[in-house]
């Protein structure tokens, strides 16, 4: 799944538009719109994306036994 695709499931499951996360993260629509067609939305706005839609975000590596690799 790509990321603009994570997202857009994300404001759909918590009932907010796309225009109100970026009101949220301050982006305009706009900028924030390339992003997630260009697939450059950074790790830190993820992280501030999950701030403030009060949602956890993980980036790891799961090996087979278990042991998370992460940022």
């Amino acid at each position: 799944m790509k990321t603009s695709d994570m997202i857009r499931e994300l404001c759909e499951k918590l009932n907010i538009s796309m225009a109100e996360l970026c009101r949220r993260i301050g982006q305009t629509p706009q900028n924030f719109n390339k992003k997630l067609h260009r697939n450059t939305v950074s790790y830190a706005e993820m992280i501030e994306i999950a701030e403030v839609l009060d949602v956890r975000y993980e980036q790891a590596f799961i090996l087979p036994n278990g042991q998370r690799i992460g940022l």
